[in-house]
C-alpha cells in the first residue's frame, strides 16, 4: 500500500484537471548555460527584460551581440563606426564616479569584429 502525501495528491489532481497541459516550452529541451548566472540570463530572455537592464549590464549585452548588430552594415567603415560608438559608451561608463562594486565591461575588439563581419561574407 502506497502513501500519497498532500503535495503529491495536489500535483496528481492538477495533472488530471489538465493544468499542466500546453505550458510554454512543453516538449522542448531546457536551455541551460554553464555560466554561474544562467538563471538570470534565462529570466531576462523569457521576460524580455533587456530594455530595463542597468547601464553596465546593458553594455555587456551589447558587447555580446555586436556581431549580430553589425550584420546589416554595408561597409567596413560602418562596422568600425558602430564598434567605436559602443567602445565610447563603455569608456563613458568608466569615467563616471561609481559607489560600490563596479561591473566590468570589456571594450570591443574592433579588428576582430571586422574580421568576423568579413568572414560572414557580408562585406
Amino acid at each position: 500500500m502506497q502513501f500519497e502525501n498532500w503535495i503529491d495528491r495536489q500535483i496528481r489532481e492538477a495533472m488530471e484537471r489538465g493544468e499542466f497541459d500546453n505550458l510554454p516550452g512543453a516538449g522542448k529541451p531546457l536551455e541551460l548555460d554553464s555560466s554561474e548566472d544562467w538563471w538570470i540570463k534565462a529570466k531576462i530572455k523569457a521576460e524580455n527584460l533587456d530594455a530595463v537592464l542597468p547601464g553596465p549590464l546593458a553594455l555587456r549585452r551589447e558587447v555580446e551581440g555586436i556581431a549580430d548588430a553589425v550584420a546589416d552594415c554595408r561597409s567596413e567603415a560602418e562596422v568600425r563606426e558602430r564598434c567605436e560608438a559602443l567602445n565610447e559608451r563603455i569608456r563613458d561608463y568608466y569615467r563616471r564616479p561609481e559607489t560600490g562594486r563596479r561591473i566590468i565591461v570589456r571594450l570591443v575588439d574592433v579588428d576582430a569584429v571586422v574580421a568576423g563581419w568579413r568572414q560572414r561574407g557580408i562585406g
